[in-house]
C-alpha cells in the first residue's frame, strides 16, 4: 500500500524513529550480551562476583575492578586473613581493607595506634593484629581498636606456644620503662606479655636490638626474631643468638643491620641486611651471600645486592630479595636475575614481599608506592 503524498512526511518519520529504536535496542543489549559472552569466554568467574569464587581468598585485579591503593609513603605489609579480605599496611599513612572489591582505609582517627604498620598478623581466634610504630591495634567483629592490656610480671617466662604470635616492643625505638630491656611481646591467644631478650643494649645504644623484621616460625620449631644488631633463634630451651661478635663482623666488614629474616625449605636462615647485604645461615656456618655472588657496588657497579628489605621464597624454590634502590632480585639456586623499571616495576625500594594462599608473591613497595606482581616475565601494578 502506498502512503497518500500529504502523510509521506509523517509516514517517512515514523519509519525513520522506529528504525532508531531497534538500532540502538541492539547496539546496547547486543553490545552487552557480546561482551559478556566474550568477557567469559577469557574468564570463566565473570558474572559470579567474588564471593562467588571457588577460593575464597582468591583476589586478582580483574575480580575486583583496576583499584589501586591511594599511599604515597610505601607499602610495608600485606596480609590475607581467614575471611578472604586483604590488608595493606603503609609506611605512614596507616592500612586499608580490601573487602569485596573496595578499599576501606583506617587511622588514628579511627582505631589505628600508629600511622606506620610494620606487619600484620592474625591470631587462632580470627582476631587481625596490626604490629605499628608505635603500639598495637587489633580488627575484631568489624571495628578496628587500640590494644593496651599488657603483662609485665612474667618476661623471663619463655614457652614455645604452637599458636603464640610475637611483636615488638611499644616504641618506635628502644624500650620503654615497663619494658626495661630488649624483648618482644607474646600474645598467647589470651593474654599480650612482655618477654625479655638475653642481651642487653650499651648506654647510648638502647635501639640496637630492637625488633626490625616480622618473627619467623622455623622448620624445626625454632623461633627466630630479627631485630637491628642481632638475630635471635628460640628452640624452647635455649637462645642462639647471630650478632657482630659471633659473626665475626667489624668495621672493616660491615656491621649487622637487620631488615628482613626468612627460613628456605632447606632449613637455610636469610638474614637481609641495610648495607652488608645478605648473609645465609645453614645452622653451622654463616656465608655473606652478596659478597659470595659479586653483588657489592664495588664489584658490580650498578645495582647492588647491598641494601635488602624483603625475602621470600617462591613455589619452585627461588629466593626473591627486595632491595632499596636496585629492585628485586631473583636467585634459581644458580644464577641471579636482577628487575627493575625496564621490566614493569616502578618501585626500586621494596619494603615487602608477601606470599598469598594460593603461592603468588605480591611485592609491595615505595617511590612510587604501590603493590607489584611478575607476570610472565614482567611486573604489573597490582594495587
Amino acid at each position: 500500500m502506498i502512503a497518500p503524498a500529504g502523510n509521506q512526511y509523517l509516514f517517512n518519520r515514523n519509519l525513520m524513529m522506529k528504525a532508531k529504536a531497534v538500532w540502538l535496542y541492539l547496539l546496547l543489549f547486543g553490545g552487552l550480551s557480546v561482551t559478556f559472552i566474550v568477557a567469559a569466554m577469557i574468564d570463566p568467574n565473570v558474572g559470579k562476583g567474588i564471593n562467588g569464587l571457588t577460593d575464597k581468598n582468591r583476589y586478582s585485579q580483574k575480580d575486583i575492578n583496576p583499584l589501586m591503593l591511594k599511599y604515597t609513603t610505601g607499602i610495608r605489609s600485606i596480609f590475607a586473613d581467614s575471611k578472604g579480605d586483604i590488608w595493606f599496611g603503609s609506611d605512614q599513612e596507616g592500612v586499608a581493607l580490601l573487602h569485596k572489591g573496595k578499599f576501606e582505609y583506617f587511622n588514628k582517627s579511627n582505631g589505628l595506634s600508629d600511622h606506620q604498620v610494620r606487619n600484620i598478623y592474625e591470631d587462632k581466634n580470627g582476631v587481625v593484629w596490626f604490629e605499628c610504630g608505635r603500639g598495637l591495634s587489633r580488627y575484631q567483629d568489624g571495628k578496628m581498636a587500640v590494644y593496651t592490656q599488657k603483662d609485665y610480671h612474667k618476661k623471663n617466662d619463655w614457652k614455645l606456644n604452637k599458636n603464640s604470635i610475637w611483636f615488638k616492643g611499644n616504641e618506635m625505638e628502644a624500650y620503654n620503662q615497663l619494658e626495661g630491656n630488649p624483648g618482644v611481646y607474646e600474645y598467647d591467644g589470651k593474654n599480650l606479655s612482655y618477654r625479655t631478650f638475653p642481651i642487653r643494649s650499651r648506654v647510648g645504644h638502647e635501639n640496637h636490638y630492637s625488633i626490625s623484621t616480622a618473627f619467623v616460625k622455623g622448620k624445626n620449631g625454632r623461633l627466630w626474631f630479627g631485630s637491628y644488631g642481632a638475630v635471635l633463634g628460640y628452640d624452647g630451651n635455649n637462645f642462639k643468638i647471630l650478632n657482630d661478635s659471633t659473626l665475626g663482623l667489624s668495621d672493616k666488614t660491615g656491621h649487622l643491620h637487620t631488615r628482613a629474616i626468612m627460613e628456605d625449605r632447606k632449613g637455610n636462615l636469610w638474614i637481609g641486611n641495610n648495607g652488608i647485604g645478605v648473609l645465609r645461615y645453614d645452622g653451622n656456618k654463616v656465608v655473606n651471600f652478596t659478597v659470595e655472588q659479586k653483588l657489592r657496588k664495588a664489584d658490580i657497579g650498578g645495582n647492588s645486592l647491598e641494601k635488602v628489605f624483603a625475602l621470600a621464597e617462591d613455589q619452585s624454590g627461588n629466593i626473591w630479595f627486595g632491595t632499596v634502590g636496585s629492585g628485586v632480585w631473583r636467585y634459581d639456586g644458580k644464577l641471579m636475575k636482577n628487575f627493575t623499571k625496564a621490566d614493569g616495576l616502578e618501585s626500586q625500594h621494596i619494603w615487602t614481599i608477601y606470599k598469598t594462599p594460593q603461592g603468588e608473591l605480591w611485592f609491595g613497595g615505595a617511590n612510587p608506592s604501590g603493590v607489584y606482581q611478575l607476570t610472565g616475565d614482567r611486573f604489573e601494578r597490582k594495587f
